[in-house]
């Protein structure tokens, strides 16, 4: 017996060592990537920037560290590591020139295609070129890669083009089926994200508002692409209305859509004769990640803080309930009172992406916003969307930027309260009785729907809501309160709309936001550093060993693009109340 307790003893030992020294060897290849990854590298001589246009791309890289130690790739490009790599192979005497190279890539929005497509068009205006090459371009890559001086395309490839569209799901009957309504209190005849939960078909005034801001997005896409391939907008629009992805693929060079069918294995000699070297010479290629090790050219002067906004607008507890990046009000607000406190930091450029979420949340972040204004400069630069939430953030801010197809305004608020009653009673067979004190003790009860007295107070606490969002524009924008109501409504607007009716100041990306702020805070030498700083590697590995992160990913597989919209049922009854949002699956195709 003393022996087997020995050996077990020793063999639970060398286990626990093993295990130690394993974990060391880890930590000590984390930290490794890490450094390496913080150090400048020399681009070689005659070199092309390759830009992958694959997965998908978000607001803000984040660096996985588990997946970088298992050796495997993320899926999703940052835009603001997309955008730097190209300014910095702008600046870079080295880079001759650009190689996108097209493949499946899903963009969060037009407005993140657009700033990439504009950094494109300045990149060209160095005197340096792009060369573009698809196997097939979906319409998002084919709108960046047109700017190419020379689009390539594979002999037996083809180009999808085939305009823009909004697709509404609407889940109400579904809802029917298994004995659920929602009740609603909203403010705003533009203000459409219930009708996914209390309507069979989308509202007029909702009609009118998407009509709007897709046409919008199409016609700047349409220009985008006539100005670079020398086609006319009608000519384009008549290649959506003939399917023409279906078309011959000579009969894309025909119509100059495309300058040469090769394959890929040509590609090569038409990039090397853009570098001027022979056949047999080697191509330098510097990739995207290679990119964010090249030095830039910005490192000196005062320090203006660029602050990453992104996701849903949640308050503290409530945002485990929303999936992926969110805005959490409780840590904001901390940050911004950071950046505020920091002497270090002369001024402050708000990056958002969000159609928002709490009401409540949001008006937390809108105080901040506010007290950071008063002692330094803040400027707003919106990306996709900076709309209902997003905007009711944003409105404080000292100056305000906005891409022309970017989502914004949607100056309204509602209230959506699930009734599962005759799911319980008619359904289920559950049986209530209720013994209560007074009047309202059972208020919010899953036994009954809310009653027209409740109802009534609930519109008087959402048209309160209302009011205060509508005030705090007001004071942001400075216009009066009359001025605000007419563009408001929960109305939806392009940026390119919302310049005209005073919602932003200026059409522009994140680099004119930052020059704003260094001009607001009077300074000639200056550069910017991205907050907040990225999750570390300790809080990564914990959520590594978090059983729902293989739930959801199990989840996301089945329910694909459903996903979103049902985990927002299940939870609607966790949110807060007051949701200033745009609809909950807003999908622009």
């Amino acid at each position: 017996m003393k022996d087997f307790l020995k050996y077990t003893a020793a063999t639970i030992v060398g286990l626990l060592i093993f295990t130690i020294i394993i974990a060391a060897f880890g930590m000590m290849s984390i930290v490794g990537m890490i450094a390496s990854g913080s150090s400048t590298a020399p681009v070689a001589d005659n070199s092309v920037m390759v830009l992958s246009l694959s997965g998908t791309l978000e607001e803000r890289s984040e660096t996985d560290i588990m997946s970088s130690f298992m050796g495997g790739n993320t899926s999703s490009t940052g835009l603001d590591d997309m955008l730097n790599a190209i300014k910095k192979a702008k600046e870079n005497d080295n880079i001759k020139g650009i190689y996108i190279e097209a493949g499946a890539f899903s963009a969060d929005s037009y407005a993140s295609l657009q700033a990439i497509r504009k950094a494109l068009l300045d990149f060209k205006k160095s005197g340096k070129w792009i060369v573009s090459y698809g196997d097939t371009y979906t319409q998002g890559t084919y709108y960046l890669a047109s700017v190419a001086d020379k689009v390539l395309m594979n002999p037996q490839g083809a180009i999808e083009w085939h305009g823009i569209a909004s697709q509404q799901m609407l889940l109400k009957d579904l809802l029917a089926k298994f004995g659920i309504k929602v009740q609603l209190a909203k403010v705003g005849s533009y203000k459409s994200a219930p009708e996914m939960f209390t309507a069979d078909q989308i509202s007029e005034p909702n009609r009118e508002q998407i009509t709007a801001y897709i046409n919008g997005i199409w016609e700047n896409v349409v220009k985008g692409v006539s100005e670079s391939r020398k086609i006319s907008v009608e000519q384009l629009n008549q290649y959506a209305d003939s399917l023409v992805m279906f078309d011959q693929p000579q009969n894309f060079v025909k119509n100059k859509m495309v300058d040469k069918l090769v394959y890929t294995d040509e590609v090569k000699d038409v990039v090397k004769e853009m570098l001027k070297i022979g056949k047999d010479d080697n191509i330098n290629k510097v990739s995207l990640s290679d990119m964010a090790n090249v030095k830039g050219s910005r490192n000196e002067g005062e320090a203006i803080a660029v602050y990453y906004a992104y996701g849903d607008v949640v308050d503290g507890a409530t945002g485990a309930l929303s999936q992926g990046h969110t805005i959490d009000a409780q840590k904001v607000c901390k940050d911004l009172e950071q950046l505020m406190n920091d002497d270090d930091v002369k001024a402050v450029v708000l990056r958002i992406n969000t159609g928002g979420g709490s009401a409540y949340a949001s008006e937390q972040i809108w105080h901040s916003m506010k007290q950071l204004k008063a002692k330094k400069p803040v400027v707003v630069s919106m990306g996709g969307m900076a709309a209902s939430g997003g905007y009711y953030i944003s409105c404080i801010g000292n100056y305000i930027y906005a891409e022309p197809t970017t989502l914004t305004g949607s100056i309204g608020i509602f209230g959506m309260f699930p009734d599962a009653s005759q799911l319980l009673t008619e359904k289920l067979g559950v049986k209530f009785e209720e013994i209560k004190t007074n009047k309202f003790s059972t208020f919010g009860s899953m036994s009954r729907p809310f009653n027209e007295e409740e109802m009534s107070y609930l519109n008087k606490y959402i048209q309160r809501g209302y009011e205060l969002f509508r005030s705090r524009v007001a004071e942001g924008r400075k216009m009066s309160v009359e001025e605000v109501e007419k563009i408001a409504q929960g109305h939806v607007w392009l940026g390119q709309d919302a310049l005209k009716i005073k919602l932003v100041d200026a059409l522009g990306g994140l680099d004119d936001a930052i020059k704003k702020a260094a001009e607001l805070a009077k300074l000639d030498k200056y550069h910017s550093v991205a907050y907040p700083e990225p999750e570390g590697w300790e809080t990564q590995l914990m959520k590594q060993f978090n059983d729902n992160n293989y739930i959801e990913a199990q989840a996301r597989l089945v329910l694909g693009e459903y996903y979103e919209p049902f985990m927002l049922l299940r939870t609607m009854d966790q949110q807060n109340a007051i949701q200033a949002r745009l609809p909950f699956y807003l999908k622009v195709k």
